[in-house]
């Protein structure tokens, strides 16, 4: 199964320079649990934003020569690192950028998103081609946590999704 995770605030922010605007450690934690063990399709600000990259992940690139951490490989398209990804026998997650998210969508049965109920300042949006609203709602769980810049609770909607029919990549 091909699923995607992200978060987004209430005013459809998920990016700021190339990273999450918001610290909420347990929101990152539910990420980090979540994708344990799956090969990853990712953007390549994504993935060059990320402090611990695992094997198996599969970075979406133009770059021929993009230099990579041990195990992970470039990829051309989205549909291409969806189907290496998917010859790992892994379950596969999409975990970004928007345009990832938004090239990806089609092929994914579930979205995990994590809907942060606060406006944060941020330099990329959720991409809102994705039809969220005709996808099936499997489970929602809320909870409040500190979000650490600010020093304020912030409620965190997590919501799983489903897709009935994803196309094959």
């Amino acid at each position: 199964m091909i699923a995607a995770i992200g978060a987004v605030a209430a005013n459809g922010v998920l990016g700021l320079d190339n990273w999450l605007p918001w610290d909420i450690p347990e929101e990152l934690a539910y990420f980090e649990r979540t994708v344990e063990g799956a090969a990853l399709v990712v953007g390549r600000a994504t993935y060059e934003s990320m402090d611990v990259v695992p094997p198996d992940s599969f970075v979406v690139s133009r770059q021929p020569d993009l230099r990579l951490k041990p195990g992970c490989h470039r990829v051309a398209s989205v549909e291409e690192g969806l189907r290496q990804a998917q010859a790992t026998g892994k379950p596969v997650f999409v975990i970004g950028g928007a345009s990832v998210y938004a090239a990806a969508w089609p092929y994914c049965q579930r979205f995990y998103l994590t809907r942060i109920e606060r406006e944060f300042a941020g330099d990329t949006l959720f991409p809102d081609v994705i039809p969220l609203a005709d996808w099936s709602v499997l489970s929602e769980r809320v909870e409040s946590y500190l979000e650490r810049k600010s020093g304020e609770p912030v409620v965190c909607r997590f919501i799983q999704y489903e897709q009935a029919n994803p196309r094959l990549p």
